[in-house]
């Protein structure tokens, strides 16, 4: 079992203090709209590596108008062991995490929490830029391979570098060839990664029987393809330098990867689909990840599921609730009332979310 079994937030977003102990069961957040349902997900978000399911910066995280700073404490159930974690900015600067009361890195974080998301801004990820798709494939790729996150940096640090070398037209071969070096053994080990994820999840998904939609999944390249190895990775990187540097970026590489989706029972691609359609296509796929661990021997992912039951009609809402109570999971959702969690029948913890003049405050029940 995965779970966060106590999280007190102070000084976040729009709650001064919040405390809340939980016993690892799914997590219903119920209230108005602005009450601050969201920002209760977005600090659980950050008990994994990066900026959190809103992409914000630390100083955009701190509670208005004190703006001081944040802090977020967390007892986390793992599938070993029990951890205490903690994760704070002071004065907007970079955020800090701690790992029973020692200091640690995100990427430490990530070698003892999964965290997965399905947030409003996704319902259109089938059909906006390719960006958005990484990104999602990557937080699944990062729940069975910790160190994705690693190699995600490395890459992209390597790449800026190049890129304004490149912008420069800087020619000096043996800068160049330091730095492909680096994007070619951190880029073959993120193509990798992602394609591995993607042939769980076509596993999992194959081997379930469950209302959602498979979708049948295709890594492409824009650029129509990447080498097999790393090898011939930097060797392409250093074939391209003269068509790069007339563009003024890196042209090949894994962040040129788009994630595309198929109906599969439909063979309608996952753009031309409807909006509930769409989504039920990423909670297909959100599920998958979870089966696809625990066959694995390990626990499923913390699952963000913000506003879940929009786009959801009551069927498919009752046989997500099924599947994340047979899963083992801890979901958390949200929605704007009670009667959104039915389903759950005494199997979720409930939330409720008020707002007032000091800022967002929850009861528990």
């Amino acid at each position: 079992m995965l779970a966060l079994t106590d999280l007190t937030l102070s000084h976040f977003r729009s709650h001064l203090r919040a405390d809340l102990h939980l016993d690892g069961r799914p997590v219903a957040i119920h209230g108005s709209n602005g009450a601050g349902k969201t920002n209760i997900l977005e600090a659980v978000s950050l008990f994994s590596p990066g900026r959190g399911l809103r992409r914000a910066s630390a100083a955009d995280m701190a509670r208005r108008p004190e703006a001081l700073g944040w802090k977020l404490k967390g007892q986390l159930t793992s599938v070993r062991r029990v951890y205490e974690v903690e994760t704070w900015s002071e004065g907007g600067k970079a955020r800090q995490v701690k790992i029973d009361n020692k200091s640690a890195s995100q990427i430490d974080l990530g070698q003892i929490c999964r965290v997965v998301w399905l947030i409003p801004a996704m319902d259109r990820l089938w059909i906006e830029a390719a960006e958005g798709r990484r990104r999602f494939l990557d937080r699944i790729v990062l729940s069975f391979d910790p160190g994705h996150a690693e190699a995600t940096l490395i890459y992209e640090k390597a790449m800026r570098e190049r890129n304004r070398l490149l912008k420069e037209q800087i020619r000096d071969a043996a800068w160049y060839r330091v730095l492909e070096t680096q994007m070619a053994d951190s880029g073959h080990r993120i193509h990798a990664a992602r394609t591995a994820a993607v042939d769980r999840l076509r596993m999992a998904q194959s081997a379930a029987e469950t209302a959602f939609p498979a979708a049948e999944l295709e890594l492409i390249q824009s650029d129509g393809g990447l080498p097999d190895n790393a090898e011939d990775l930097r060797d392409a990187l250093e074939e391209g330098r003269f068509r790069d540097l007339a563009a003024g970026r890196t042209l090949l590489g894994p962040h040129r990867t788009d994630l595309l989706g198929t109906y599969e029972a439909k063979a309608v691609p996952a753009r031309d689909c409807s909006t509930g359609e769409q989504k039920a296509l990423l909670v297909s796929l959100i599920l998958a990840n979870a089966r696809a661990l625990i066959a694995e021997g390990g626990a499923p992912p913390i699952l963000l599921l913000d506003e879940v039951s929009a786009h959801l009609d009551v069927t498919r809402r009752a046989a997500l609730y099924q599947e994340i109570v047979t899963l083992g999971a801890q979901a958390w959702m949200t929605g704007t009332g009670p009667e959104l969690f039915n389903e759950f029948e005494g199997k979720a913890q409930m939330l409720t979310v008020n707002e007032s003049a000091s800022g967002s405050e929850v009861a528990m029940g």
